[in-house]
């Protein structure tokens, strides 16, 4: 049976960018995406927030550290990835991420905290930038460092 795992996502970050370095020397950077929803309940229109975490590789990673930080909003573009571990107890655990291979930074230009367009990357309609990993990283999941 074929599968499809795309993931298409638009929020603002709940934290700031955490971007760290593996032993190999290849950046990665984690962020938190609040994505909020409309959704009908009792007669009435509510927001339904939901949150996902992010990882982003190599130059993408870089930039979202560099223009984006909690409250900015941007557009990401990924596939989910479920990881697995045990913790201290023995108890397993596990967490679902997008791994996004791209990124639209949604600010304005005149650098009011979410904004700024990186040298070298095309800008796009009212976006600032677009950003594109496009790779796969064959990393060891324990030199991943979050």
């Amino acid at each position: 049976m074929a599968s499809f795992n795309r993931v298409i996502l638009m929020g603002n970050l709940t934290r700031d960018v955490r971007l760290e370095k593996t032993p190999q020397g290849t950046s990665v950077a984690e962020v938190g995406l609040a994505v909020k929803d409309r959704v009908k309940r009792n007669g009435e229109w509510v927001d339904e927030v939901t949150f996902v975490d992010i990882v982003l590789w190599g130059r993408t990673a870089e930039i979202a550290g560099e223009y984006l930080s909690k409250g900015s909003p941007a557009f990401f573009e990924g596939r989910l990835k479920l990881e697995t571990w045990e913790n201290k107890e023995g108890q397993k655990r596990s967490k679902m991420r997008v791994i996004a291979d791209r990124l639209q930074l949604l600010g304005t230009r005149s650098g009011n905290g979410a904004g700024g367009t990186p040298s070298g990357v095309p800008t796009t309609g009212p976006a600032i930038a677009a950003v594109h990993g496009g790779q796969d990283h064959d990393i060891p999941e324990e030199d991943i460092p979050f």
